[in-house]
């Protein structure tokens, strides 16, 4: 990011605090916090360490969950998009999980599986898998016949073929699903924990939600957003632009 687009992201965000403080003005109440006063509960939430605590228990969750689905999504993308046959088969599967309420899998998860560590993660990773195979499978059936040729020519081996043509090929696919996948991994994470968890940023939520302590409540939501934004711009994006310069190479 160049000078001016630092400059402009300045000047949003800074149009953002003066739309909040303006709107806290107007409403007067405890109902909206001004930004100082948020920012003011964060500082605590923070020094007391509980912040921290909960963020990194959120982070982990988060992590596992979309490792998790990432990678069963992405196989199942692969397969689904390479072969018609079980394309066929599954496609009827896919639609349904397409369309089940997240949080229809949270409760029924916890109902079936009990309050665990375990059943909060799986649900949040069976939530996504289905949009990671949407995508991946788009990308699979994407790839030029051509190449295929090419590869069977040269005998390419089943993990030369992975790693030296659909792999790159399905990058940008991959790294789609991978930054919509964070975004949902993000918010359904905060659902689990509401529900049926003693910790973390969805619980520490509920807890302010019951206090009526709104300061709290959007001290913790915004510290999850800037972690989110950090995660986006210091990791993925850097990725992303590494990945696709074989593109930029050959474009």
């Amino acid at each position: 990011m160049g000078v001016r687009g630092v400059a402009r992201a300045g000047l949003s965000i800074l149009l953002i605090l003066l739309v909040w403080q303006g709107a806290a003005l107007a409403v007067a109440g405890p109902t909206l916090p001004g930004p100082a006063t948020v920012a003011a509960a964060m500082l605590r939430e923070a020094a007391s360490g509980q912040l921290w605590l909960h963020l990194g228990v959120t982070l982990a969750r988060v992590a596992a969950a979309f490792t998790l689905a990432l990678s069963i999504g992405t196989a199942i993308g692969i397969v689904m998009g390479r072969s018609p046959l079980l394309d066929g088969v599954l496609g009827p599967w896919l639609t349904l999980a397409l369309n089940v309420p997240a949080l229809v899998v949270i409760v029924l998860s916890y109902l079936w599986f009990g309050l665990t560590e375990a059943a909060a993660i799986a649900a949040v990773a069976v939530n996504k898998v289905p949009n990671v195979v949407v995508q991946v499978r788009a990308g699979a059936r994407a790839l030029d016949p051509a190449l295929s040729r090419v590869a069977a020519a040269y005998r390419f081996t089943r993990m030369d073929r992975l790693r030296h043509l659909l792999l790159p090929h399905l990058s940008p696919y991959l790294f789609a699903a991978a930054r919509n996948g964070l975004s949902l991994v993000w918010k359904i994470v905060l659902v689990v924990e509401l529900l049926g968890r003693g910790n973390g940023v969805g619980f520490k939520i509920h807890l302010a939600f019951q206090m009526f302590d709104v300061a709290t409540l959007l001290a913790y939501a915004l510290a999850f957003v800037l972690v989110a934004q950090v995660i986006e711009m210091a990791l993925m994006a850097p990725l992303e632009r590494r990945a696709g310069r074989w593109r930029d190479a050959h474009g």
